[in-house]
């Protein structure tokens, strides 16, 4: 399946073109699919939302994948069983693309999501990507082959691993475009989810089906993907002494949430959903729009009010570099100015709390 150069250079075009636009993750998923297609044909496609920090699954958008019924023993696959080409190893690879053809050397069922849920339904080869920028993983995404089809050619896997940064930055920017839909109902209360062995859901508090209402999309299944994958991850880290499994969701009201998992038994989880504290949404922020350390510093000083020179002061740095890290800021920030700044941060973003420590350094 040959596609000429030409028309892969007007698929990235076309594509730098959708990033830089209004659309929401939703959007920009289903308009990268359609131009995608034409320089990589593909029958299926899942694009999962990526907390940065844990490169947990926080949120995904599906066309002609799997039924929302076998995505609960698809994430257990990814995070507790061995398997090839996971999204972990593909974020730390040279290359983070690969076909499942390649990895296998052409023997799909070596592949245990492969054996148990795409071939199945139908599948064959998958082409999977970690999307990465600069501001760090944004995204993982796989394309699906049906049997008819040949396998994904080692000239698709180049092209999708060279989109990555591209779609990594679409992906912050429609993360940063979010906004609180108006009448929403307030979620501030804690969210308590018991789920047992068999991943069924024993115990649910009403914050938590308030929650769970703002993570919930028509292919996520029974439980929204950040909460399955909490689920998962705490049962795996649980075997091995490491951290208590947590990642930071984006939900669709444009609220910053975290998802926090513990181990109540055999293989019994309890899941607590809460607004992230001001300390995880500055951190959250950062992240999205891809400050350093000095420059999450410089913000949350020019939010205080401080001018250059004291700020330059109090970080014992020169007016200058201070200069140079402002600009560095408006510049990722997509603001031109202090007060559009803070107004970015603290109005669109509702963190009047955001970097509240900084005075204290």
């Amino acid at each position: 399946m040959v596609v000429a150069a030409h028309t892969r250079a007007r698929v990235r075009d076309d594509i730098v073109r959708l990033v830089h636009r209004e659309l929401d993750v939703h959007q920009l998923v289903v308009a990268v699919g359609r131009s995608l297609r034409k320089a990589v044909p593909f029958d299926g496609t899942c694009l999962l939302t990526i907390d940065p920090a844990t490169l947990l699954p926080t949120g995904e958008v599906v066309e002609n994948g799997l039924p929302p019924a076998a995505t609960t023993r698809l994430t257990e696959i990814e995070l507790r069983e061995p398997d090839l080409n996971k999204f972990t190893a593909l974020a730390h690879a040279r290359v983070p693309a690969a076909s499942l053809s390649a990895a296998t050397g052409g023997d799909l069922d070596r592949s245990l999501r492969q054996r148990e849920l795409r071939r199945p339904n139908g599948f064959a080869d998958e082409l999977r990507a970690v999307l990465t920028g600069p501001g760090g993983s944004w995204g993982a995404l796989t394309l699906l082959r049906m049997s008819t089809r040949p396998a994904f050619a080692p000239a698709d896997v180049r092209f999708v691993a060279s989109l990555g940064p591209v779609l990594a930055d679409g992906i912050r920017r429609a993360t940063l475009r979010a906004h609180v839909a108006p009448g929403h109902g307030d979620c501030a209360d804690t969210g308590l989810l018991v789920i047992a062995p068999d991943d069924s859901v024993e115990v649910m508090n009403p914050s938590a089906e308030r929650w769970i209402d703002e993570l919930t999309t028509a292919a996520c299944g029974p439980l929204p993907v950040a909460v399955r994958a909490v689920v998962a991850q705490t049962r795996r880290v649980a075997a091995t002494g490491e951290t208590v499994a947590s990642a930071r969701v984006h939900t669709r009201a444009g609220r910053w949430l975290m998802v926090r998992g513990s181990l109540v038994g055999d293989d019994r989880v309890s899941v607590l959903l809460e607004a992230a504290r001001p300390a995880e949404l500055a951190a959250a922020i950062a992240d999205t729009y891809g400050l350093t350390d000095r420059e999450r510093a410089i913000t949350g000083l020019v939010a205080h009010g401080l001018t250059t020179a004291e700020i330059a002061d109090r970080l014992h740095l020169s007016a200058y570099t201070v200069q140079d890290h402002l600009k560095a800021i408006f510049d990722k920030s997509g603001t031109g100015s202090r007060g559009e700044l803070v107004a970015r941060l603290f109005l669109d973003h509702h963190l009047p709390q955001l970097l509240a420590g900084t005075l204290s350094r």
